[in-house]
């Protein structure tokens, strides 16, 4: 497993509970070459004085070169990890996932605040409908596996698509794609219904059309 230190001084927003590390709080890398160059692989971060800090995820492609996973040292990053917090996510969302009108677009997991980085996924047509995400961090990514199966496995949607914001994903040095990960591509055009607003959208990259004139 790879370890980073943390310069001196440059710990305190860690402990203070930042998930973000730039390239310039870095003092050195150690580990093997293989992991060094590996996007999402997991790292142990910790101190000048080589106290634990945090388990996080590796991108030596991105500015943001780690972001944490968990403040717990006796925490895993694995597969259960992963889908006991895209369960929890789902499960807290659940009600208004179960109460959505088959045109509104749902938030399922929302990165940061459900533990897992860079994942946005939203629920459009329930569950008969489709399951849109974006993997915007090399953490989530290299762990994608998983997190499909416990969407499947927890929200009992067949379809599940992945998009994605270019921009994000050059930055993380990520390929590009616009893809069915489980079942069925979704239609070029849907109604949706989002902030109380409603309009025809294409899911499978998140255009809106322009509204008709009549």
């Amino acid at each position: 497993m790879l370890t980073i230190t943390i310069k001196q001084g440059k710990e305190k927003r860690l402990l203070a509970g930042d998930l973000l590390v730039y390239a310039t709080a870095i003092e050195r890398v150690d580990g093997r070459p293989q992991e060094k160059n590996q996007p999402g692989a997991t790292a142990v971060l910790q101190t000048s004085s080589r106290q634990f800090i945090a388990r996080a995820a590796w991108n030596p492609k991105s500015d943001i070169r780690a972001r944490v996973w968990s403040y717990q040292q006796d925490e895993p990053v694995d597969h259960a990890m992963m889908k006991r917090r895209v369960r929890a996510a789902i499960a807290k969302r659940a009600g208004s996932v179960r109460a959505a009108a088959p045109t509104d677009l749902v938030p399922v997991i929302r990165g940061d605040e459900d533990g897992l980085p860079g994942l946005l996924v939203d629920s459009w047509g329930g569950t008969a409908g489709y399951l849109i995400c974006q993997f915007q961090s090399a953490g989530v990514d290299a762990w994608k596996v998983p997190i499909v199966q416990a969407l499947l496995a927890d929200t009992g949607c067949p379809n599940v698509y992945e998009r994605c914001d270019e921009l994000v994903r050059k930055a993380e040095g990520l390929p590009v794609f616009y893809r069915p990960l489980a079942g069925e591509e979704p239609p070029e055009h849907v109604l949706v219904t989002a902030n109380g607003e409603r309009f025809s959208m294409d899911l499978r990259n998140g255009f809106r059309y322009p509204k008709r004139r009549d």
